[in-house]
């Protein structure tokens, strides 16, 4: 029955290719009040950005 939700609710626009489903109690979620060490990216490392690289014209998918 979550599949079958997730799917109507998910995929109405062909918005998605796959969906995942798991109990609730599986879930772990971070904590609010750490967001700026989980998230913030570390000093020195702005070549993980994918803004600093440009495509190839050899690759058509992209």
């Amino acid at each position: 029955m979550a599949v079958r939700n997730a799917r109507d609710l998910y995929t109405r626009r062909n918005e998605g290719v796959s969906v995942w489903v798991v109990r609730a109690s599986a879930i772990t979620a971070s904590d609010p009040d750490a967001k700026g060490a989980f998230f913030e990216s570390p000093q020195g490392k702005d070549y993980r950005h994918a803004t600093y690289y440009t495509a190839s014209e050899e690759v058509p998918h992209l």
